[in-house]
């Protein structure tokens, strides 16, 4: 069985973390290796245009396994200068993953999102929760420091001071308040969470996949690159992006209307 299902219809891919007996924890080689895989096959398959990532059962991801940390087992188990590459060659994989993935991420957060459960939460570019869903950064409340990422994924989707305020006090923010401050798009009832969500994906899917994968690029660069680098990198783009077929099929169907 596999740590991460992935299923496919039409241009849409439903990607599920099934690590259930551990609440989805992000552990282990496996669902670290099975995550870049994910991504790359995406990048290359120029059919898929939207992912939806979720969560099964009741949780989207109670992040690392603190059993394990309890147990001073796998890369917890290691020295200080060990456990620093395990980091590194490890779990911080995920989130160089996510970062490179080409194609719109969807998270439907179907439950709790804790620590670095909430850090992937961040790393999708939408996310919609269901009513029962919360989020908590909260490794301070283990003595610990966000170390996959969740420092710079976290404040660019809520800003500095909302990011300080998870990161500091460990708390949880329920799916009301996170609609609240904009770490999510929107709050359906947890019945209807993956069918919105792949709602979504489809609408998303309905656009050109070389247009959707190119203002991805230009979102991401956009969070820490210049604003003539920005324009430089969509001049180079859009005139790739006009001698498509699929947008000279669109400005004609717009012409006729």
């Amino acid at each position: 069985m596999s740590s991460l299902d992935i299923a496919t219809a039409d241009a849409v891919q439903i990607w599920t973390i099934n690590l259930t007996e551990v609440g989805n924890a992000i552990t282990g080689a496996e669902l670290i290796a099975e995550f870049e895989a994910a991504v790359d096959e995406a990048n290359l398959d120029a059919d898929v245009r939207a992912i939806v990532l979720t969560g099964a059962g009741h949780i989207f991801s109670s992040g690392g396994n603190v059993q394990e940390m309890a147990d001073e087992e796998g890369l917890f188990g290691l020295s200080g200068a060990a456990q620093r590459h395990g980091y590194a060659s490890g779990i911080q994989r995920i989130p160089r993953a996510m970062l490179r993935c080409e194609v719109p991420v969807i998270g439907a957060i179907n439950g709790a999102a804790v620590g670095a459960g909430c850090d992937l939460a961040m790393m999708c570019d939408i996310r919609v929760a269901a009513e029962s869903a919360f989020f908590a950064e909260s490794f301070v409340q283990l003595g610990l420091i966000p170390g996959d990422g969740g420092s710079w994924f976290l404040q660019r989707a809520v800003g500095y001071e909302r990011a300080a305020e998870m990161t500091f006090t460990g708390d949880r923010v329920d799916a009301a308040t996170a609609l609240a401050w904009g770490l999510v798009s929107r709050v359906v009832p947890d019945d209807e969470l993956l069918f919105e969500a792949t709602k979504l994906a489809r609408r998303i899917a309905r656009n050109p996949g070389h247009a959707l994968r190119m203002a991805k690029r230009l979102l991401v660069e956009s969070r820490t690159s210049s604003l003539d680098s920005v324009l430089n990198l969509a001049a180079a783009m859009q005139p790739l992006a006009h001698q498509t077929p699929e947008h000279r099929e669109r400005v004609a169907r717009w012409s006729k209307k």
